[in-house]
């Protein structure tokens, strides 16, 4: 009995593309999102002209990080259940930081507890 393997086909579906392209604009942590929305009024600068970004970098979502092509796609995302729960996360309390993570990993500096006197 002759012809290809039945399962053959399975391992050309394993790669998915998806990945590839969510990668094309990587978006920041938490911790950098929450520091630059509670940043001073002062301190933001306008949005530069940016030809590689969708719509030349001009309409962004600083919440999700993300830029749109225009400006009704950005008013339809602000609509959105995935922006008013990334809204409310960066409302709340700060993030973890790396330094967190660090220390959570045994990663810091050593607690040994307080000194006792030798005899």
């Amino acid at each position: 009995m002759g012809g290809k393997c039945p399962h053959r086909s399975v391992k050309k579906r394993r790669y998915s593309h998806k990945t590839a392209r969510r990668t094309k604009f990587e978006l920041k942590g938490d911790d950098m999102v929450y520091a630059q929305l509670n940043k001073p009024d002062e301190d933001k600068t306008p949005l530069p002209v940016d030809e590689d970004l969708p719509g030349m970098g001009q309409y962004y979502c600083p919440h999700c990080d993300r830029y749109f092509s225009n400006v009704t796609v950005r008013d339809e995302h602000f609509k959105t259940k995935r922006h008013r729960k990334r809204v409310k996360q960066m409302m709340g309390p700060a993030p973890h930081t790396q330094l967190d993570a660090d220390l959570a990993g045994g990663m810091g500096m050593p607690d040994n507890g307080p000194k006792l006197m030798s005899m």
